[in-house]
């Protein structure tokens, strides 16, 4: 009895653990939904790694007295969690939607016989996934080459390989296992240039029974099953369009007809793609879709953004949401306080709604040099917890709808503490 008695404690400690599921009754056909979110310590990390100040103090007491924590639109999983999971597969898709992300991202590619599947890149498939190490190697448009070093050991020629879902069937790509996202240059065998994550991330949930793949069709089932929201973003092809008959526009409906054959309504669908031309046809020809539709802006440094002429234009031709990267949001000044930039007043006054990405993407910010991504105020970023204040002028400021995270519960838990929808 007394054996037995403990095996159901325990059981019953583990099911209280566990993330809670609920029935949304207000979100259509949608089955399933996470009612608990779990945000783990790295969002109350941040917090006590934060300077002092009103915006610490209020998110010390959210933390101290809130019990319980609940999805949000504004918390968008950026590839799913890839800040530990591999980006694009169920498990890191799961994690984002525990972690809060009332909305996750699908990237969406095609196979060779024009099925839609979750990848950043249809010509990824050597950084993001096992592929190197299989026989589908051989199927791979530029096989690995080694790198070449000359007789002092100094570098002349990187490794490199090239791997496209476009090269594979979807039976074939479901085959394969994904990994974290990154490549060693100085690798001499497959073993040493698949071997590269970086130091501010984790191979701990990359394993050869986990990291699986998705394809678009299987992505919508899990995101109904999880009660989150849907982001899919059309990506550009690597092959010359149209491929085997498949034309841009097909490829653009396709998209959007996968959803609706699964039954997801527009107002649960955000569509995005960098090509203006693949937003305008959604305004042509599913409006419905397109009052949702993210026009993301590629811009690389300053120079490249568009003007507050161009922005008013974007509005006229029908686009309502813009997502520009980070830095084009945020400016710092000599002392050191986190700023709107012009960009984002641009795109305010042109009556434009903002999306933007992406969170938790640059490791370590307290040893300065954070990578493009804080380009634009880097100077101001002195500790971990300066996370919250870019959240708090993003939100508070400039309005943004909502943030693109590699790690979700960082702005979920900023959205519950702060009252973002």
């Amino acid at each position: 009895m007394r054996r037995t008695l403990t095996r159901l404690a325990l059981l019953a400690l583990t099911a209280a653990c566990l993330p809670a599921y609920a029935h949304d009754g207000n979100d259509g056909d949608r089955r399933g939904g996470i009612a608990s979110v779990q945000l783990g310590p790295r969002p109350f990390f941040l917090v006590n790694e934060m300077a002092d100040s009103p915006l610490k103090k209020r998110l010390q007491h959210c933390a101290a007295t809130r019990e319980q924590y609940k999805p949000t639109l504004f918390s968008i999983g950026h590839r799913g969690a890839p800040l530990q999971f591999p980006e694009h597969t169920k498990e890191s898709y799961e994690a984002a939607a525990r972690m809060g992300a009332g909305i996750v991202e699908c990237d969406v590619t095609f196979t060779k016989d024009k099925e839609l599947v979750c990848r950043h890149a249809q010509n990824d498939l050597h950084t993001t996934t096992n592929i190197l190490a299989t026989p589908l190697a051989s199927k791979c448009i530029k096989p690995f080459t080694p790198a070449a070093f000359d007789a002092a050991g100094t570098l002349v020629a990187p490794a490199a390989a090239e791997c496209r879902t476009s090269e594979l069937t979807l039976a074939e790509f479901k085959t394969l296992r994904g990994k974290m996202d990154a490549f060693n240059p100085r690798g001499r065998t497959v073993a040493e240039y698949m071997a590269a994550t970086p130091n501010w991330r984790t191979d701990l949930y990359a394993g050869p029974t986990s990291g699986t793949l998705l394809s678009l069709k299987e992505a919508i089932a899990l995101y109904k099953q999880l009660g989150v929201k849907m982001t899919p973003e059309l990506k550009a092809t690597s092959v010359a369009m149209p491929f085997d008959g498949f034309t841009q526009a097909a490829y653009a409906q396709k998209m959007l007809d996968e959803h609706k054959a699964a039954g997801v309504p527009a107002r649960d669908v955000w569509a995005q793609s960098f090509d203006l031309n693949d937003i305008l046809y959604w305004v042509r020809n599913e409006p419905a879709f397109a009052r949702q539709a993210v026009y993301l802006d590629d811009a690389n440094v300053p120079a490249d953004l568009p003007s507050a002429e161009q922005l008013k234009a974007y509005r006229a031709q029908g686009v309502r949401i813009v997502a520009p990267p980070l830095w084009a949001l945020l400016a710092a000044d000599t002392s050191g306080n986190l700023l709107p930039s012009q960009y984002a007043r641009n795109a305010k006054a042109a009556g434009l709604d903002i999306i933007t990405w992406s969170m938790e993407r640059s490791g370590i910010l307290a040893d300065g040099n954070n990578g493009s991504y804080y380009q634009t105020f880097d100077s101001a970023i002195t500790h971990e917890g300066d996370m919250f204040r870019m959240l708090d002028v993003m939100a508070q400021d400039i309005g943004v709808i909502g943030v693109f995270s590699d790690w979700p519960a960082t702005v979920s838990f900023y959205a519950n503490c702060t009252g973002q929808k």
